[in-house]
Protein backbone atom coordinates (compact mmCIF):
# COMPACT_ATOMS: atom_id res chain seq x y z
CA UNK A 1 0.00 0.00 0.00
CA UNK A 2 3.17 2.37 0.10
CA UNK A 3 2.35 3.83 -3.84
CA UNK A 4 0.63 2.39 -6.62
CA UNK A 5 4.27 2.06 -8.32
CA UNK A 6 5.36 -0.10 -5.79
CA UNK A 7 1.73 -2.30 -6.20
CA UNK A 8 2.65 -2.29 -10.26
CA UNK A 9 6.50 -3.60 -9.23
CA UNK A 10 5.05 -6.30 -7.19
CA UNK A 11 2.49 -7.26 -10.09
CA UNK A 12 5.21 -7.34 -12.86
CA UNK A 13 7.36 -9.69 -10.43
CA UNK A 14 4.64 -11.57 -9.34
CA UNK A 15 3.73 -12.11 -13.41
CA UNK A 16 7.62 -13.17 -14.54
CA UNK A 17 7.51 -16.89 -13.52
CA UNK A 18 10.27 -16.83 -11.76
CA UNK A 19 9.99 -20.11 -10.33
CA UNK A 20 9.89 -18.85 -6.34
CA UNK A 21 7.28 -17.91 -3.92
CA UNK A 22 6.99 -14.44 -4.72
CA UNK A 23 5.62 -12.74 -0.98
CA UNK A 24 3.90 -10.05 -0.48
CA UNK A 25 4.28 -7.94 3.10
CA UNK A 26 1.39 -6.38 4.97
CA UNK A 27 0.47 -5.18 8.12
CA UNK A 28 -2.54 -7.23 9.50
CA UNK A 29 -4.98 -4.87 7.98
CA UNK A 30 -7.12 -6.77 5.65
CA UNK A 31 -6.94 -3.79 3.11
CA UNK A 32 -3.49 -4.06 2.76
CA UNK A 33 -3.97 -8.04 2.72
CA UNK A 34 -6.25 -7.59 -0.19
CA UNK A 35 -3.80 -5.73 -2.47
CA UNK A 36 -1.00 -7.88 -1.71
CA UNK A 37 -3.52 -10.72 -2.96
CA UNK A 38 -4.16 -8.16 -6.04
CA UNK A 39 -0.53 -8.31 -7.47
CA UNK A 40 -1.10 -11.97 -7.14
CA UNK A 41 1.69 -12.85 -4.81
CA UNK A 42 1.98 -16.47 -4.12
CA UNK A 43 2.36 -15.90 -0.35
CA UNK A 44 1.28 -12.76 2.12
CA UNK A 45 3.65 -11.77 5.15
CA UNK A 46 1.38 -10.40 7.75
CA UNK A 47 3.05 -8.72 10.99
CA UNK A 48 1.64 -6.97 14.01
CA UNK A 49 3.58 -5.15 16.95
CA UNK A 50 3.72 -7.77 19.99
CA UNK A 51 6.24 -5.66 22.23
CA UNK A 52 4.66 -3.99 24.87
CA UNK A 53 6.79 -0.65 23.92
CA UNK A 54 5.82 -1.35 20.18
CA UNK A 55 2.30 -1.96 20.72
CA UNK A 56 1.10 0.61 23.35
CA UNK A 57 3.16 3.14 21.31
CA UNK A 58 2.45 2.71 17.95
CA UNK A 59 -0.47 0.82 17.34
CA UNK A 60 -2.22 1.14 20.91
CA UNK A 61 -3.98 -2.02 21.16
CA UNK A 62 -4.21 -4.34 23.64
CA UNK A 63 -2.84 -8.32 23.77
CA UNK A 64 -5.87 -9.39 22.73
CA UNK A 65 -6.66 -7.00 20.24
CA UNK A 66 -4.14 -7.74 18.47
CA UNK A 67 -4.15 -11.57 19.15
CA UNK A 68 -7.64 -11.26 17.61
CA UNK A 69 -6.20 -9.36 14.58
CA UNK A 70 -3.58 -11.83 13.54
CA UNK A 71 -5.79 -14.24 13.50
CA UNK A 72 -8.21 -12.90 11.37
CA UNK A 73 -5.43 -11.46 9.18
CA UNK A 74 -4.10 -15.23 8.94
CA UNK A 75 -7.58 -16.62 7.84
CA UNK A 76 -8.25 -14.24 5.36
CA UNK A 77 -5.15 -15.06 3.31
CA UNK A 78 -5.65 -18.85 3.76
CA UNK A 79 -9.18 -18.00 2.77
CA UNK A 80 -8.02 -16.84 -1.03
CA UNK A 81 -5.80 -19.56 -1.61
CA UNK A 82 -2.39 -17.98 -0.92
CA UNK A 83 0.68 -18.92 1.42
CA UNK A 84 1.10 -17.30 4.85
CA UNK A 85 3.70 -16.36 7.12
CA UNK A 86 3.12 -14.74 10.12
CA UNK A 87 5.69 -12.03 12.19
CA UNK A 88 4.94 -11.17 15.89
CA UNK A 89 7.44 -7.51 15.20
CA UNK A 90 9.24 -7.05 17.84
CA UNK A 91 9.72 -10.13 19.37
CA UNK A 92 12.75 -10.41 20.93
CA UNK A 93 11.91 -7.89 22.98
CA UNK A 94 8.24 -9.12 23.94
CA UNK A 95 6.80 -11.38 26.71
CA UNK A 96 7.70 -14.97 25.72
CA UNK A 97 4.53 -16.61 27.20
CA UNK A 98 2.14 -13.78 24.94
CA UNK A 99 4.39 -14.05 21.95
CA UNK A 100 4.29 -18.22 22.33
CA UNK A 101 0.32 -17.83 22.81
CA UNK A 102 0.12 -15.65 19.44
CA UNK A 103 2.15 -18.13 17.45
CA UNK A 104 0.00 -21.19 18.45
CA UNK A 105 -2.77 -18.94 17.81
CA UNK A 106 -1.61 -18.51 13.43
CA UNK A 107 -0.51 -22.06 13.39
CA UNK A 108 -3.87 -23.54 14.26
CA UNK A 109 -5.48 -20.68 11.71
CA UNK A 110 -3.79 -22.17 8.91
CA UNK A 111 -0.56 -20.38 9.10
CA UNK A 112 2.68 -21.81 6.78
CA UNK A 113 5.44 -20.13 8.61
CA UNK A 114 6.23 -18.05 11.68
CA UNK A 115 8.65 -15.49 11.18
CA UNK A 116 10.16 -14.31 14.43
CA UNK A 117 12.03 -11.30 13.97
CA UNK A 118 15.01 -9.01 15.94
CA UNK A 119 13.44 -6.22 14.81
CA UNK A 120 15.86 -3.26 16.35
CA UNK A 121 18.79 -6.18 16.39
CA UNK A 122 19.53 -6.21 20.07
CA UNK A 123 19.57 -10.10 20.42
CA UNK A 124 23.15 -12.01 20.96
CA UNK A 125 23.61 -15.29 19.20
CA UNK A 126 23.15 -17.09 21.90
CA UNK A 127 19.88 -15.50 22.97
CA UNK A 128 18.20 -16.28 19.70
CA UNK A 129 19.57 -19.82 19.75
CA UNK A 130 17.75 -20.50 22.71
CA UNK A 131 14.80 -18.14 21.74
CA UNK A 132 14.43 -20.20 18.37
CA UNK A 133 14.34 -23.34 20.41
CA UNK A 134 12.08 -22.38 22.90
CA UNK A 135 9.20 -21.31 20.01
CA UNK A 136 9.79 -24.37 18.23
CA UNK A 137 8.46 -26.55 21.21
CA UNK A 138 4.96 -25.70 20.31
CA UNK A 139 5.53 -24.99 17.02
CA UNK A 140 5.47 -27.73 14.05
CA UNK A 141 5.36 -25.04 10.88
CA UNK A 142 8.29 -23.60 9.39
CA UNK A 143 10.10 -21.14 11.58
CA UNK A 144 11.98 -18.09 9.72
CA UNK A 145 14.27 -15.51 11.22
CA UNK A 146 14.26 -11.99 10.42
CA UNK A 147 17.54 -10.21 11.96
CA UNK A 148 18.74 -6.96 12.19
CA UNK A 149 21.99 -5.91 12.25
CA UNK A 150 22.59 -2.38 14.68
CA UNK A 151 24.91 -4.13 16.51
CA UNK A 152 26.48 -5.76 13.29
CA UNK A 153 24.97 -9.30 14.61
CA UNK A 154 22.50 -9.71 11.92
CA UNK A 155 24.38 -12.45 10.36
CA UNK A 156 25.67 -14.20 13.78
CA UNK A 157 22.00 -14.08 15.17
CA UNK A 158 21.00 -16.11 11.65
CA UNK A 159 22.97 -18.36 11.97
CA UNK A 160 22.07 -19.07 15.53
CA UNK A 161 18.74 -19.33 14.71
CA UNK A 162 19.79 -22.21 12.62
CA UNK A 163 21.72 -23.91 15.13
CA UNK A 164 18.28 -23.41 17.05
CA UNK A 165 15.64 -24.84 14.69
CA UNK A 166 15.04 -22.05 12.08
CA UNK A 167 14.37 -23.63 8.84
CA UNK A 168 14.21 -20.21 6.63
CA UNK A 169 16.09 -17.08 6.87
CA UNK A 170 15.94 -13.66 5.52
CA UNK A 171 18.52 -12.02 3.86
CA UNK A 172 19.05 -8.95 1.75
CA UNK A 173 22.03 -8.23 -0.50
CA UNK A 174 24.67 -6.71 0.41
CA UNK A 175 22.80 -6.35 3.37
CA UNK A 176 20.73 -3.31 2.62
CA UNK A 177 17.64 -2.69 5.03
CA UNK A 178 16.18 -0.17 7.56
CA UNK A 179 18.99 1.76 9.77
CA UNK A 180 22.31 -0.02 9.47
CA UNK A 181 20.62 -2.64 7.29
CA UNK A 182 19.66 -6.86 7.62
CA UNK A 183 21.52 -9.93 7.30
CA UNK A 184 23.70 -9.94 4.60
CA UNK A 185 23.00 -12.63 2.04
CA UNK A 186 26.50 -13.35 0.61
CA UNK A 187 27.57 -13.71 4.21
CA UNK A 188 24.74 -15.86 5.32
CA UNK A 189 25.08 -18.33 2.71
CA UNK A 190 28.49 -19.11 2.32
CA UNK A 191 28.72 -19.58 5.84
CA UNK A 192 25.45 -21.93 5.67
CA UNK A 193 27.70 -23.72 3.12
CA UNK A 194 31.35 -23.53 4.00
CA UNK A 195 30.96 -23.64 7.85
CA UNK A 196 27.61 -25.31 8.64
CA UNK A 197 28.18 -27.95 5.69
CA UNK A 198 24.30 -27.00 4.62
CA UNK A 199 22.46 -26.35 1.67
CA UNK A 200 20.20 -23.94 0.13
CA UNK A 201 19.66 -23.76 -4.18
CA UNK A 202 21.41 -20.62 -4.17
CA UNK A 203 24.36 -20.35 -7.26
CA UNK A 204 26.80 -18.97 -4.86
CA UNK A 205 29.36 -18.42 -8.21
CA UNK A 206 26.74 -15.32 -9.01
CA UNK A 207 27.35 -13.81 -5.55
CA UNK A 208 30.09 -11.14 -6.41
CA UNK A 209 28.39 -10.51 -9.73
CA UNK A 210 24.77 -9.91 -8.13
CA UNK A 211 26.36 -7.74 -5.11
CA UNK A 212 27.80 -5.46 -8.10
CA UNK A 213 24.37 -5.27 -9.72
CA UNK A 214 22.98 -3.87 -6.93
CA UNK A 215 25.62 -1.62 -6.00
CA UNK A 216 25.15 -0.22 -9.06
CA UNK A 217 21.31 0.30 -9.35
CA UNK A 218 21.28 1.70 -5.62
CA UNK A 219 23.95 3.68 -5.41
CA UNK A 220 25.25 2.59 -1.98
CA UNK A 221 28.47 1.47 -2.32
CA UNK A 222 30.37 -2.09 -1.21
CA UNK A 223 33.04 -1.30 1.66
CA UNK A 224 36.31 -2.78 -0.01
CA UNK A 225 36.41 -5.21 3.55
CA UNK A 226 32.99 -6.49 3.21
CA UNK A 227 32.73 -10.42 3.77
CA UNK A 228 32.73 -12.13 0.16
CA UNK A 229 32.02 -9.59 -2.24
CA UNK A 230 34.40 -7.14 -0.93
CA UNK A 231 37.02 -5.77 -3.14
CA UNK A 232 39.25 -6.60 -0.42
CA UNK A 233 38.10 -9.74 0.77
CA UNK A 234 40.68 -12.12 -1.36
CA UNK A 235 43.58 -9.88 -1.34
CA UNK A 236 46.41 -10.02 -0.09
CA UNK A 237 49.52 -7.06 0.78
CA UNK A 238 51.19 -8.34 3.86
CA UNK A 239 54.57 -10.41 2.72
CA UNK A 240 53.89 -13.59 5.14
CA UNK A 241 50.50 -13.32 3.92
CA UNK A 242 51.18 -13.14 0.31
CA UNK A 243 54.10 -15.50 0.39
CA UNK A 244 51.93 -18.24 1.92
CA UNK A 245 48.83 -17.96 -0.49
CA UNK A 246 51.14 -18.01 -3.30
CA UNK A 247 52.44 -20.94 -2.23
CA UNK A 248 49.63 -22.80 -0.78
CA UNK A 249 46.27 -20.37 -1.25
CA UNK A 250 44.90 -22.34 2.26
CA UNK A 251 47.46 -20.97 4.64
CA UNK A 252 46.40 -17.96 4.55
CA UNK A 253 42.72 -18.43 3.03
CA UNK A 254 39.89 -19.92 4.65
CA UNK A 255 39.97 -22.99 2.03
CA UNK A 256 36.61 -24.02 2.75
CA UNK A 257 35.56 -20.89 0.90
CA UNK A 258 37.60 -20.11 -2.16
CA UNK A 259 37.21 -16.98 -4.79
CA UNK A 260 36.08 -18.91 -7.12
CA UNK A 261 32.70 -20.30 -5.27
CA UNK A 262 31.58 -17.07 -5.45
CA UNK A 263 32.75 -15.45 -8.75
CA UNK A 264 35.72 -13.60 -7.09
CA UNK A 265 39.50 -13.26 -7.76
CA UNK A 266 42.34 -13.50 -5.70
CA UNK A 267 44.74 -10.21 -5.61
CA UNK A 268 48.03 -9.57 -4.62
CA UNK A 269 47.91 -5.96 -3.18
CA UNK A 270 51.22 -3.71 -4.18
CA UNK A 271 52.11 -1.26 -0.92
CA UNK A 272 54.47 -0.88 1.97
CA UNK A 273 53.63 -4.29 3.49
CA UNK A 274 54.27 -6.44 -0.02
CA UNK A 275 56.96 -8.68 0.47
CA UNK A 276 59.49 -10.05 -2.16
CA UNK A 277 57.83 -12.74 -3.58
CA UNK A 278 54.66 -10.99 -4.87
CA UNK A 279 56.70 -8.27 -6.05
CA UNK A 280 59.32 -10.31 -8.14
CA UNK A 281 55.96 -12.45 -9.59
CA UNK A 282 54.00 -9.71 -10.40
CA UNK A 283 57.45 -8.68 -12.17
CA UNK A 284 58.23 -11.28 -14.00
CA UNK A 285 54.56 -11.81 -15.32
CA UNK A 286 55.57 -8.72 -17.11
CA UNK A 287 58.77 -10.37 -18.65
CA UNK A 288 61.00 -8.23 -16.20
CA UNK A 289 63.57 -10.25 -13.86
CA UNK A 290 65.69 -8.33 -11.89
CA UNK A 291 68.40 -9.15 -9.59
CA UNK A 292 68.60 -9.42 -5.85
CA UNK A 293 70.27 -5.97 -6.09
CA UNK A 294 67.66 -4.19 -8.13
CA UNK A 295 64.71 -6.53 -6.17
CA UNK A 296 66.00 -4.83 -2.97
CA UNK A 297 66.14 -1.39 -4.54
CA UNK A 298 62.74 -2.03 -6.62
CA UNK A 299 61.26 -2.58 -2.93
CA UNK A 300 62.70 0.62 -1.47
CA UNK A 301 61.39 2.78 -3.84
CA UNK A 302 57.93 1.04 -4.04
CA UNK A 303 57.70 1.38 -0.03
CA UNK A 304 59.09 4.90 -0.31
CA UNK A 305 56.13 6.15 -2.25
CA UNK A 306 53.34 4.05 -0.18
CA UNK A 307 54.92 5.60 2.98
CA UNK A 308 53.89 8.78 1.07
CA UNK A 309 49.97 7.75 1.41
CA UNK A 310 50.20 6.78 -1.98
CA UNK A 311 48.38 3.43 -3.61
CA UNK A 312 51.13 1.38 -5.12
CA UNK A 313 48.96 0.69 -8.78
CA UNK A 314 50.98 -2.01 -11.28
CA UNK A 315 51.82 0.78 -13.27
CA UNK A 316 53.54 2.38 -10.47
CA UNK A 317 55.83 -0.91 -9.91
CA UNK A 318 57.17 -1.44 -13.34
CA UNK A 319 57.67 1.89 -13.77
CA UNK A 320 60.14 1.84 -10.46
CA UNK A 321 61.42 -1.67 -12.18
CA UNK A 322 62.32 -0.51 -15.37
CA UNK A 323 63.96 2.35 -13.68
CA UNK A 324 65.56 1.30 -11.59
CA UNK A 325 66.95 -1.65 -13.94
CA UNK A 326 67.60 0.98 -16.60
CA UNK A 327 65.70 -0.29 -19.10
CA UNK A 328 62.45 -0.08 -20.67
CA UNK A 329 60.38 -2.97 -22.10
CA UNK A 330 58.61 -1.84 -24.99
CA UNK A 331 60.31 1.68 -26.66
CA UNK A 332 56.70 2.20 -27.62
CA UNK A 333 53.55 1.79 -26.20
CA UNK A 334 50.75 -0.27 -27.95
CA UNK A 335 48.34 2.75 -27.85
CA UNK A 336 49.72 5.90 -27.64
CA UNK A 337 46.46 8.65 -26.87
CA UNK A 338 46.38 11.54 -29.73
CA UNK A 339 43.17 13.38 -29.19
CA UNK A 340 40.28 13.01 -27.03
CA UNK A 341 37.18 15.60 -27.58
CA UNK A 342 33.78 15.31 -25.34
CA UNK A 343 30.54 17.37 -25.71
CA UNK A 344 27.79 17.32 -22.84
CA UNK A 345 25.09 19.83 -21.30
CA UNK A 346 21.77 19.26 -19.94
CA UNK A 347 20.23 18.93 -23.52
CA UNK A 348 23.01 16.52 -24.79
CA UNK A 349 23.45 13.20 -24.59
CA UNK A 350 27.31 13.01 -23.05
CA UNK A 351 29.49 12.13 -26.38
CA UNK A 352 33.22 11.36 -26.59
CA UNK A 353 35.55 11.19 -29.49
CA UNK A 354 38.64 9.54 -29.35
CA UNK A 355 41.79 9.15 -31.32
CA UNK A 356 44.69 6.94 -30.59
CA UNK A 357 47.93 4.90 -32.42
CA UNK A 358 47.15 1.27 -31.78
CA UNK A 359 50.06 -0.67 -32.55
CA UNK A 360 51.26 2.27 -35.10
CA UNK A 361 47.82 2.33 -36.85
CA UNK A 362 45.56 5.27 -36.25
CA UNK A 363 42.02 4.65 -35.18
CA UNK A 364 39.10 7.39 -34.28
CA UNK A 365 36.03 6.45 -31.95
CA UNK A 366 32.69 7.60 -30.22
CA UNK A 367 30.52 6.86 -28.05
CA UNK A 368 28.18 7.90 -25.47
CA UNK A 369 27.69 7.76 -21.71
CA UNK A 370 25.71 8.20 -18.72
CA UNK A 371 28.49 11.18 -18.43
CA UNK A 372 31.63 12.93 -20.32
CA UNK A 373 33.93 10.44 -18.42
CA UNK A 374 31.59 7.51 -19.03
CA UNK A 375 31.82 8.54 -22.56
CA UNK A 376 35.63 8.82 -22.69
CA UNK A 377 36.40 5.54 -21.38
CA UNK A 378 33.68 3.97 -23.88
CA UNK A 379 35.27 5.10 -26.72
CA UNK A 380 38.49 4.12 -25.68
CA UNK A 381 37.76 0.82 -24.62
CA UNK A 382 36.16 0.35 -28.18
CA UNK A 383 39.19 1.26 -30.11
CA UNK A 384 41.56 -1.13 -27.96
CA UNK A 385 38.29 -4.06 -27.92
CA UNK A 386 39.60 -5.08 -31.59
CA UNK A 387 43.00 -6.82 -29.67
CA UNK A 388 41.58 -7.83 -27.09
CA UNK A 389 38.35 -7.54 -24.81
CA UNK A 390 39.20 -5.83 -21.63
CA UNK A 391 36.41 -4.03 -19.21
CA UNK A 392 36.78 -1.28 -16.42
CA UNK A 393 36.86 -3.22 -12.91
CA UNK A 394 37.60 -0.17 -10.68
CA UNK A 395 37.50 3.59 -10.86
CA UNK A 396 38.40 6.40 -8.50
CA UNK A 397 39.11 9.77 -8.51
CA UNK A 398 40.01 12.52 -5.48
CA UNK A 399 41.44 16.26 -5.74
CA UNK A 400 44.93 16.46 -4.56
CA UNK A 401 44.70 19.73 -4.63
CA UNK A 402 42.72 23.05 -3.65
CA UNK A 403 40.29 25.11 -5.64
CA UNK A 404 38.05 25.15 -8.72
CA UNK A 405 41.41 24.24 -10.75
CA UNK A 406 42.06 20.98 -8.54
CA UNK A 407 44.17 18.20 -9.59
CA UNK A 408 42.38 15.09 -10.22
CA UNK A 409 44.07 11.93 -9.30
CA UNK A 410 42.17 8.74 -10.91
CA UNK A 411 43.26 5.30 -10.21
CA UNK A 412 41.74 2.67 -12.61
CA UNK A 413 41.77 -0.96 -12.97
CA UNK A 414 41.06 -2.90 -15.60
CA UNK A 415 40.27 -6.80 -16.63
CA UNK A 416 41.64 -8.23 -20.10
CA UNK A 417 39.25 -12.14 -21.10
CA UNK A 418 42.27 -13.84 -19.37
CA UNK A 419 41.52 -12.20 -16.30
CA UNK A 420 44.55 -10.19 -15.81
CA UNK A 421 43.77 -6.95 -14.09
CA UNK A 422 45.88 -4.24 -14.06
CA UNK A 423 45.83 -0.89 -11.95
CA UNK A 424 47.52 2.77 -13.36
CA UNK A 425 46.86 6.40 -12.47
CA UNK A 426 46.80 9.85 -13.90
CA UNK A 427 46.59 13.34 -12.62
CA UNK A 428 45.32 15.77 -14.23
CA UNK A 429 43.30 19.55 -13.96
CA UNK A 430 40.97 17.72 -16.58
CA UNK A 431 39.17 14.87 -14.96
CA UNK A 432 38.28 13.29 -18.38
CA UNK A 433 41.72 13.07 -19.80
CA UNK A 434 42.72 12.07 -16.11
CA UNK A 435 40.49 9.14 -16.40
CA UNK A 436 41.30 8.57 -20.10
CA UNK A 437 45.29 8.61 -19.49
CA UNK A 438 45.10 6.47 -16.38
CA UNK A 439 42.93 3.62 -18.58
CA UNK A 440 45.22 4.07 -21.71
CA UNK A 441 48.18 3.19 -18.89
CA UNK A 442 46.28 0.19 -17.28
CA UNK A 443 45.70 -1.25 -20.98
CA UNK A 444 49.16 -0.70 -22.60
CA UNK A 445 50.19 -2.62 -19.31
CA UNK A 446 48.21 -6.03 -20.12
CA UNK A 447 48.57 -5.27 -23.62
CA UNK A 448 52.66 -4.96 -23.00
CA UNK A 449 52.41 -8.52 -21.07
CA UNK A 450 51.75 -10.08 -23.99
CA UNK A 451 54.74 -9.15 -25.75
CA UNK A 452 57.21 -10.45 -23.05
Amino acid sequence: MSSDGEKQNVTEIAAMGLGLDVCGLSRVVLSDIDACLDCSVDMVHTFVPTSDIQRIHTIKKSREEVLEMAVMAVEHIKDHGAKCMFSAMDATRTDFDYLQQINKAVQEAGCDVINVPDTVGVFVPSAMKALIADVKKDITIPIDVHCHNDFGLAVANSLAAVEGGARQVQVTINGLGERAGNADLAETVMSLHSIYGATTDIKTEYLVETAHLVERYTGVRIPPIMPVVGENAFAHESGIHTHGVLTKTDTFEPGIMTPEMVGHKRRIVLGKHAGKHAVSQSLEAAGLEPDPDQLNEIMSRMKDLSNKGKRITDADLFAIAEATMGKLKRSERPVDLIEVSVMTGNIITPTASVKARVRGVEKVAASTGVGPVDAALNAVQSIINGQTRMKLRDFRIEAISGGSDALAEVIIGVEDEKGRIMTARAANEDIVMASVEALVSAMNHILMLDQT
